[in-house]
């Protein structure tokens, strides 16, 4: 399993490579590879029907309970076998749409690289590793929406994706190791079946609150829907990928997943119901009102996650098939739509649907795709969307709220349907409009993949006991976290869904009539409104005002000022966890020292004092020296010679290189400060110190834990094969972070030799040399 995830990442970096090799095939080429995953992953459809799961495990930190574990149920299954199939035809008709493009190469790569962070994320069990192929999802389509990265269009609609999305996957992972903590695991498939423990917990509102947070950015519900449109600008197969299978789903299949452990709660099912509801209304009625296909497709994406989001909230079984149903249906449908929309926008130079018309003639094959994939859309009979939408009002009608929510869906649904005509239909009937290019039949490439997922739409419907029992049922069951009756079906008798589904017909039919009416007077009202996109700019520029003020205010030039701030949070960062630790309230006790102990810490008393005191920058350069001397000392009588050595040579080093620096400037100065200030200066530096007494003596006063010395004295020897403790710890077990610090030193001596090189007097040759030459 880990090799199948991986395997779209090694073949990414490889993509450009190919694409030299391969030239215009690369499409064809580099589909083999989503294929082949479909394959891989069908072979587990037989045994996730009979009610089997399979974990597949890699240790990553066993020390913190985090692997590399991935679970296959019903619903992971089902999103994963959509991603790769549909991700088949997304890579081919990439291949075909960019044909030419100097940087295929590098799209197919970042598009490689999302289907493999979206097959992580379905598949993860670990909830660190969920949350690692979470963020991955949001870094890959920052790059997928930002390809066209000339364009200041695609730059922000990429970076406001990356803000709304990644932001949302920081708040999920508080909710994630939250659920880990109540739950004592670090799997999913282990905390899900404590639903009980979960739900009663004090801290369920606020896990609750956080998961869903994550879920409605990454899924776009309402008030977080804006980023998704604003995506469009990625090239189509971009928006073909993210709104049929992949990045728009990740929330609903999280929202899911979480429902055995989550949900059932008033609170879960009224958020739920709540956003998902006005999602669906907003998403519908802000499609009718774009004339652009990819925007009105779009939009639509957004209406339908809002129909999955609350058909999830409602939770009985019937709203969970249908969730289910129509997770399928919407991904076959949609892929179609968005790739025949950019069938028809590569081959006349325009998405308008207002220029377009009777281009049925030219783009029979791209037509036929359209319309099986609008009549879907439309959910009317036989296709598989009129079944899931059957459902969805038979789910509504026994829920929250039924009059209410049963009304939004014939609404939103009649509003769906006069879309789906909109961009299926209307662009291909009529007397040929006059377009940029003349139209004409794209390559297999272009339509071969909405051809497929047309008629895998239509297959479903008529044969729905297939899909019943191998996906639907299945992903149900996971759902639910009980075993679910699925029982599909073209004909339920006239009974309510039928009647609703006719209302819903007559009403969309009669929306699509007057459709440039209704779209002027949605515009006429909407348009003058503030909404959630302007919020975001407003957000962004009061974000980077902030940071100017803070710039302004913190970095100064001033070293004094670095200096003092640097001592403000060093004292809060004393001051706080003693103050939580009862530190300042506690028996202090101070250690016996003998005379010497006392004598040391006199003499570096005396440094200190000599430091305040002196007027001269030498002097003070020596007694810096004398704490030094002081601290060695201290390491010399209690037992560590090698470290006192080590602190020696630092501090003789230090006082020569600094008496050797002072002496090119002014060795005698005086203290510019006012009282004002020097007292300040004071308070802080008294604060510090009783702080740090008040800490180390805190510590003291405690029994000494000898755990950690007595583990690297054991494994000093036997492990890293050293018998110098402080050694071995040092190139051993903190390798890492003693090339950190060498690396440190390093980088700081090569800045002051630069430095010192470019203020040797050379700016000022090089500035006569220009006055010469001029």
């Amino acid at each position: 399993m880990l090799a199948a995830l991986l395997a779209p990442f090694v073949v990414a970096v490889f993509a450009p490579t190919v694409r030299g090799i391969a030239g215009d095939r690369v499409g064809l080429v580099l589909a083999l590879l989503p294929a082949a995953l479909t394959l891989y992953f069908a072979q587990f459809i037989g045994a996730v029907a009979s009610g089997e799961t399979l974990v597949f495990s890699t240790p990553w930190v066993p020390s913190a309970g985090i692997a590399l574990s991935f679970y296959v149920d019903g619903l992971s299954l089902l999103f994963a076998l959509l991603i790769s199939f549909i991700g088949t035809f997304i890579v081919l008709y990439a291949g075909a749409y960019l044909k030419g493009h100097a940087d295929l190469g590098r799209f197919l790569m970042f598009i490689l690289m999302f289907m493999g962070s979206m097959l992580g994320l379905v598949l993860a069990d670990n909830v660190v590793t969920l949350f690692v192929f979470w963020e991955l999802t949001s870094i890959t389509s920052f790059l997928l929406i930002g390809f066209n990265h000339e364009n200041a269009r695609s730059r922000r609609a990429a970076l406001q994706a990356l803000v709304v999305t990644g932001g949302g996957g920081l708040l999920l992972l508080a909710g994630l190791l939250l659920m880990a903590q109540v739950g004592g695991s670090m799997e999913l498939s282990e905390l899900l079946v404590q639903g009980e423990l979960l739900r009663n917990h004090p801290w369920y509102l606020g896990m609750l609150l956080l998961v869903l947070a994550g879920a409605f950015t990454k899924s776009a519900q309402v008030p977080f829907s804006f980023w998704l449109p604003n995506a469009m600008e990625a090239p189509t197969p971009v928006s073909a990928y993210l709104h049929s299978a992949t990045m728009v789903k990740a929330g609903v299949y999280l929202l899911a997943r979480m429902n055995p452990g989550l949900g059932g709660t008033d609170i879960w099912q009224v958020l739920l119901v709540s956003f998902g509801a006005a999602t669906f209304f907003v998403g519908a009625v802000l499609a009718l009102r774009n004339t652009d296909l990819k925007l009105m497709l779009a939009q639509t994406t957004v209406a339908s996650l809002g129909l999955l989001v609350f058909l999830i909230g409602l939770g009985h079984d019937i709203a969970i098939q249908a969730a289910m149903g129509y997770l399928l249906a919407h991904s076959l449908f949609k892929g179609a739509l968005f790739m025949a929309a950019g069938c028809i926008d590569h081959e006349t130079g325009t998405r308008e649907v207002t220029r377009l018309s009777g281009l049925g003639r030219a783009m029979p094959i791209t037509f036929s795709a359209a319309l099986l994939a609008a009549l879907s859309m439309a959910g009317l009979p036989p296709f598989f969307g009129f079944i899931a939408k059957e459902f969805a009002y038979k789910a509504t009608l026994d829920g929250l709220w039924p009059l209410a929510i049963t009304a939004i869906a014939v609404l939103g649904n009649a509003l769906m349907f006069a879309v789906a005509f909109l961009v299926g239909a209307k662009p291909f009937l009529g007397p040929q409009s006059d377009t940029p290019h003349a139209p004409h039949e794209g390559t297999p490439g272009l339509w071969l993949g909405p051809v497929v997922l047309a008629v895998c739409g239509l297959a479903a419907g008529v044969l729905n006991m297939l899909p019943e029992q191998l996906f639907i049922g299945p992903a149900a069951a996971a759902v639910g976290g009980r075993e679910i009756a699925v029982d599909l079906y073209l004909w339920g008798g006239f009974k309510s869904p039928l009647y609703l589904s006719i209302a819903t017909i007559a009403l969309g039919a009669l929306i699509f009539w007057q459709s440039q009416a209704l779209r002027a007077g949605v515009a006429r009202v909407l348009d003058p409104l503030w909404g959630p996109d302007k919020g975001y700019d407003q957000f962004m520029d009061a974000v980077v005002g902030l940071a100017r003020l803070v710039t302004a205010r913190l970095q100064t030039g001033t070293l004094r000022n670095y200096l003092l701030i640097s001592f403000l949070a060093m004292a809060a960062a004393l001051v706080v966890p003693l103050w939580f630790v009862g530190g300042f309230s506690a028996t202090l006790t101070i250690p016996a020292a003998n005379f010497y102990v006392w004598g040391v810490a006199a003499f570096t008393l005396a440094g200190g004092v000599a430091i305040i005191l002196t007027r001269s920058r030498f002097i003070a350069i020596l007694a810096m020296g004398v704490l030094g001397l002081g601290v060695a000392f201290v390491f010399l009588l209690f037992g560590a010679p090698d470290l006192a050595f080590t602190q020696l040579m630092v501090e003789t080093l230090s006082v020569v290189i600094l008496a050797l620096v002072i002496a090119r400037l002014p060795v005698y100065g005086r203290d510019w400060r006012g009282a004002p200030r020097a007292t300040r200066d004071g308070i802080i530096g008294i604060a510090i110190g009783t702080c740090m007494t008040v800490l180390l003596l805190s510590i003291t006063s405690r029994p000494l834990d000898l755990g950690l010395s007595e583990y690297f004295a054991a494994k000093s020897y036997t492990e890293a094969f050293g018998r110098n403790i402080v050694n071995v710890i040092l190139v051993d077990f903190r390798a890492l972070d003693t090339f950190g610090e060498i690396a440190v030193v390093v980088i700081a001596g090569v800045a002051v030799l630069s430095l010192l090189a470019f203020s040797d007097g050379r700016p000022e040759r090089r500035g006569r040399q220009a006055e010469e030459g001029r």
